[in-house]
């Protein structure tokens, strides 16, 4: 059982008067998070799954008067698949009010429905967390660095969904499954989209743009909508934990690039099953842009468990110069350049290092890339 490094942050944070949240794709491994924080409990929790019609009637039927009586004595409750039930922020609002020294954890898939059902009855009553596929630094803290090394071609290729890595030899079956059934059923669904077909040719574009600026308008046209419709898809990819955007960094100099933006997948084995290509690296003519997806999803992992609030960005100039990745904390620019190949040199624009000078400058290859995500 590989432990998760949010597992840590969350138990930091148990018993202070707020409802945890722990928001995520489907299959990266939320409900056995769950499993594994109940078995350090000196009590077992109520374990909730709303995917139980007869429990989603539970909690839609709760009042002041009869919480108490429901839950009882019990010190930490835990509610997996929230955004099944249709009221549950301010369910949980009276939980909490009324529940004096209770953990309340709740877990669910799909960030825009827990959004738009929490945010405004749980304000300065909860905390909410992110859990992603494995990250290189779970895998290695199971393994060891050595091993994760010698698995990079296969993590570029079949990315780290849990089912992924914990059945070797099935990768393709899984990722597609999971592609199919969580983009094309899930996402639809939740969504009231009604243009599947729309939604696969998106997703199939922005799979060969990795890495490469995106236009709206040349998406637009690609697959046929107009550009408000590609904007719209592309927030609830985004807000499904599909896809990620990166904004083109500028504060003052004229001529950068302002409105443009990348957008990238959090897991390339799935970025992979919309192409149908899981062709070796050898084969392949897409090899740098599914290392700059790898290393830039990683990088957000890592950030995201340590608490590390930078803004990122990438930076581009009308005249084609171009960095990676940047990260904007307290001031201070930390700009990255990202090269599969580790012979290759690079250098940082002088007119990004004349215009920012308080910056820093680094190329992650595969020679120190575990430095960077781990």
């Amino acid at each position: 059982m590989v432990e998760r490094d949010i597992q840590n942050i969350l138990e930091n944070r148990f018993f202070d008067s707020k409802v945890i949240i722990v928001t995520g794709p489907r299959q990266v491994g939320k409900t056995t998070l769950l499993r594994q924080i109940a078995e350090k409990q000196k009590k077992e929790p109520l374990f909730l799954n709303c995917d139980d019609p007869e429990v989603r009637q539970m909690l839609t039927g709760i009042n002041s008067k009869t919480i108490q009586s429901l839950f009882g004595n019990q010190k930490m409750i835990m509610i997996d698949e929230a955004q099944r039930v249709s009221n549950i922020g301010l369910i949980l609002k009276l939980m909490v009010d009324n529940l004096k020294d209770v953990q309340i954890i709740v877990t669910g898939s799909s960030s825009f429905d827990l959004s738009n059902k929490m945010n405004e009855p749980l304000t300065g009553r909860k905390y909410t967390y992110c859990l992603y596929p494995f990250s290189v630094r779970e895998l290695v803290k199971d393994t060891n660095m050595m091993s994760q090394i010698q698995m990079l071609e296969q993590r570029l290729l079949f990315g780290s969904y849990p089912d992924v890595v914990n059945n070797p030899g099935r990768e393709r079956e899984i990722l597609l499954n999971i592609a199919e059934s969580y983009l094309f059923k899930d996402i639809l669904s939740a969504s009231g989209l009604r243009k599947p077909a729309v939604l696969e040719k998106l997703v199939i574009a922005l799979a060969l743009q990795v890495g490469s600026e995106v236009s709206y308008s040349e998406l637009a046209n690609t697959v046929g909508v107009n550009m408000e419709t590609v904007e719209r898809y592309i927030d609830l990819l985004e807000k499904c934990f599909v896809v990620f955007r990166l904004s083109a960094f500028s504060r003052n100099l004229r001529s950068e690039i302002k409105k443009s933006r990348k957008i990238y997948f959090y897991d390339n084995g799935i970025r992979n099953a919309m192409l149908s290509n899981f062709q070796p690296l050898s084969l392949r003519q897409d090899v740098g842009a599914l290392w700059e997806n790898f290393i830039i999803s990683e990088r957000i992992k890592r950030n995201q468990y340590d608490n590390n609030y930078a803004k990122i960005y990438f930076w581009r100039t009308f005249q084609q110069q171009e960095i990676d990745y940047i990260e904007d904390k307290d001031g201070t620019l930390s700009a990255f350049e990202i090269k599969w190949n580790e012979k290759k040199r690079s250098r940082l624009p002088m007119s990004f290092a004349a215009t920012y000078p308080q910056h820093t400058f680094n190329v992650i290859n595969r020679e120190n890339y575990m430095d960077f995500v781990g």
